[in-house]
């Protein structure tokens, strides 16, 4: 099912998946406590760019498969409070309540590591993931589509078309690169966006 199609969330695997409609409904109700309380609110954008040519190449069983796969990675690294949802049929949406841009930072790095790890069996060869995770933290003007929109945009940053690859290590920010396809996870890039650099680093 197209998550972009229903409001109602997608089951598979034991995992269920709030769509967009639902997604904008959580994320608004953690705009309206970051407002109350002036605590920071984070949403990282997980794109799995390789998950529709697996699905054309070997079927939408390991589609789903592969999701619950990542389901499972994604949960080892987060709170019982954050949540996860899909705006689209390639994309996961990571709620961080609570959590400033350095924080966000580190989960999307612990997150990269264990995701780019697995590697996917189809028809005896095993296939690596391709993932970007775009990083946007709450300002006060942001309603959750913008919030959503400024994750998308840090994510298509680190795919932008001719783009250099960025030092291993790198954290992209505005204007930036696309990952070395073959480094490795501990070395891949997180970009970023709306959120203010911790000290210390440029």
């Amino acid at each position: 099912m197209d998550p972009q199609s229903s409001s109602q969330p997608t089951s598979f695997g034991g995992f269920d998946w709030p769509g967009p409609a639902e997604l904008d409904r959580r994320l608004d109700e953690e705009i309206g406590r970051a407002e109350r309380h002036g605590t920071p609110l984070s949403c990282l954008l997980v794109v799995v760019e390789n998950l529709d040519e697996l699905a054309r190449e070997h079927g939408g069983e390991l589609r789903e498969q592969t999701l619950v796969y990542i389901a499972g990675a994604l949960m080892r690294e987060l709170r019982r409070f954050d949540r996860v949802g899909m705006p689209t049929e390639h994309e996961l949406l990571v709620i961080l309540p609570g959590a400033d841009s350095p924080r966000a930072e580190m989960v999307a790095r612990r997150v990269l590591d264990r995701l780019q790890a697995i590697k996917v069996e189809a028809r005896g060869s095993r296939r690596p993931l391709r993932v970007s995770v775009g990083l946007a933290a709450w300002r006060a003007e942001s309603d959750p589509k913008a919030m959503i929109a400024r994750a998308r945009a840090a994510t298509a940053r680190l795919n932008g078309a001719g783009a250099e690859a960025p030092a291993p290590g790198a954290v992209e920010q505005e204007g930036t690169a696309k990952p070395a396809p073959l480094a490795p996870p501990s070395q891949a890039p997180v970009s970023q966006s709306g959120w203010d650099p911790p000290a210390g680093r440029a």
